[in-house]
């Protein structure tokens, strides 16, 4: 009856901690990539948070059992406990893969040269292509479609798949956005890719995320997410036919930095 009345006690304070952990791991995700990412970690700890305070609750409760216990006995096989601690594992590890599978093989997370972004818009919208050149010590961005070009600053619109083809004009570097989960190496001659959708407006801080030079730590960019309508607008004015601005700024960018290269 004691050993009963442990285990629902040690339910029970699991529940409690699943429960409490949500509003720790709720994260307002401005991409899906960033949504699907915090999915898939909290189903993880849903698993893992019961998990330890099961194992923690039947370490304390053995230590004060038998904290007086000077003739311990040899412990007895329990063929029954046996099977049942192995299908369970089996399980959890199922569960873990399956479910980390259905992330990492959505095109949100993993992107390949092969991936069919008509799949990914099921059709609706044309996807945005951007192609993003890491160099000693900015970022350049082009988007093909509209013939501009950017430095340091990739505009986005929301609610509308990108692509972006990552590739590097001169040595290793990696483009990382914490905020909307997104991160890709990039390397000389060879495209790596990110598919992603913006969902919230706003600013976020672009890194170099591979030691790259003395100017690395200055290989910053920012990452501007604007309404679709706002978005057109700035491909309007910095288009071929527009004031050129984005361009401009790509010489006084590459310019500055470029003092800094060893």
């Amino acid at each position: 009856m004691k050993g009963k009345r442990v285990a629902l006690l040690t339910l029970f304070a699991a529940a409690l901690a699943a429960v409490a952990i949500e509003p720790a791991a709720a994260q307002s995700a401005d991409t899906t990539t960033e949504r699907l990412i915090w999915n898939l970690n909290n189903q993880l700890l849903y698993i893992a948070v019961p998990i330890t305070v099961l194992v923690e609750a039947i370490l304390f409760y053995t230590v004060w059992k038998f904290k007086n216990n000077e003739s311990p006995l040899p412990t007895k096989e329990n063929r029954r406990l046996e099977i049942t601690w192995t299908v369970a594992t089996a399980i959890i590890l199922l569960f873990v893969g399956v479910a980390s599978y259905q992330v990492l093989a959505d095109p949100f997370v993993t992107a390949t040269p092969d991936t069919d972004l008509d799949t990914v818009t099921d059709g609706e919208e044309e996807a945005l292509e951007v192609q993003v050149t890491g160099q000693k010590y900015n970022w350049q961005f082009h988007y093909p479609d509209s013939d501009v070009t950017n430095a340091n600053t990739l505009v986005l619109p929301t609610d509308r798949p990108v692509r972006l083809n990552i590739t590097s004009s001169d040595w290793l570097h990696a483009f990382h956005v914490p905020s909307m989960g997104l991160k890709q190496d990039a390397f000389p001659g060879q495209s790596n890719y990110i598919v992603t959708e913006a969902t919230d407006t706003g600013e976020h801080q672009l890194y170099c995320a591979e030691y790259c030079g003395v100017g690395h730590s200055q290989m910053l960019g920012t990452v501007e997410v604007r309404t679709q309508d706002e978005f057109q607008s700035w491909l309007d004015e910095n288009g071929a036919g527009g004031s050129g601005n984005a361009t401009a700024g790509n010489a006084t960018s590459a310019n500055a930095t470029s003092a800094l290269a060893p």
